[in-house]
């Protein structure tokens, strides 16, 4: 099959297009020919840093296709089922052979395009709003990188909960286009200072829950603009720096609670996570909630793609089609 591999870690520019073994099934696994890659914001930071399990490497967390062959102990899918996947590498290909507990049918009505960008997002922005964050409505909601797959999920999901919704991005423009999806009030981090808006925002009260996938110096600042008894929940670390220290002094007193997330823990640990994530395919299919696609790239330009992702242009989620 053909992948989109590197040898190295590093830039977008260590991708290499080549040929490689196809990957065989086992009997909990299902293989299927990838149609759509969403690339998540993880893919990009393991490039970056990340272990490379094999060699070449074919990174990526989530990819959707059909199904080719189905193992013998596994039950529910059968072949030529349209499913999206998810797992810990190898969606930057033609071929991915995935363990069924990690597989989703797609509902009628739902494209294999839009199916592929949910998952991990939806399934994240759902769990830091409402299993972790214990969001309700008439509470505020900050979601950092609110044009980003997961913030455009946390805002639509916070504002059908019934919430004040802010979120935080680069550009004005990408705030008014949030505006149609739910969002309340937009916070250009890069003119303004978020905490001292988000203060502004709230009476200077703070923000009830606030989900914070950026990490760094701004996972300091969400901690600062949280309410009493406000909850911030961590899922990432796309800013790319690092705090040296985390002052968490306040937080006791004002009874907060600081929550770390990683759905690939839930998934494999706990029953609970897979069926909220069908629910949300269901959902999505009957047009309750929306997908955001910005673009898709060859899975040959999967370096122009990953590019395109990191000079922060991007509005949704941005696909691989091999």
């Amino acid at each position: 099959m053909k992948a989109a591999v590197y040898y190295e870690n590093g830039g977008p520019e260590v991708f290499r297009y080549e040929d490689v073994p196809d990957p065989v099934g086992g009997a909990n696994d299902l293989l299927i020919r990838v149609e759509a890659v969403s690339i998540e914001g993880g893919d990009t930071l393991n490039r970056l840093g990340g272990a490379l399990n094999t060699h070449p490497h074919i990174v990526g967390y989530q990819a959707a296709g059909t199904v080719l062959s189905v193992g013998e102990v596994v039950s529910g899918f059968s072949v030529g089922d349209r499913v999206v996947t998810v797992g810990i590498d190898g969606s930057h290909a033609e071929l991915r052979a995935v363990p069924a507990p990690f597989a989703w049918l797609i509902p009628d009505g739902l494209s294999t395009d839009e199916a592929a960008c949910v998952p991990v997002p939806w399934g994240t922005a759902s769990d830091c709003l409402f299993e972790f964050g214990h969001l309700v409505a008439g509470e505020t909601a900050l979601i950092h990188a609110g044009a980003g797959g997961v913030g455009i999920a946390a805002i639509q999901l916070a504002k059908r909960a019934g919430a004040r919704v802010f979120a935080t991005a680069s550009s004005d423009d990408k705030l008014e286009r949030l505006k149609e999806l739910g969002l309340d009030e937009g916070i250009n981090y890069v003119s303004g200072d978020f905490v001292a808006e988000a203060r502004r925002l709230t009476d200077g009260r703070g923000v009830d829950v606030i989900v914070d996938s950026v990490g760094g110096v701004t996972l300091q600042g969400s901690i600062n603009a949280l309410a009493y008894r406000g909850r911030c929940v961590t899922v990432g670390d796309a800013g790319r720096t690092s705090a040296e220290h985390l002052d968490i002094s306040n937080m006791r007193p004002n009874n907060q609670t600081l929550s770390g997330y990683f759905l690939g823990a839930e998934l494999l640990l706990f029953p609970r996570a897979y069926p909220m994530i069908a629910e949300l395919l269901e959902q999505i299919a009957r047009g309750e909630l929306r997908v955001v696609i910005d673009r898709a790239y060859p899975l040959a330009e999967a370096a122009a793609a990953h590019e395109y992702i990191e000079s922060r242009q991007s509005f949704g989620r941005v696909l691989l089609t091999p």
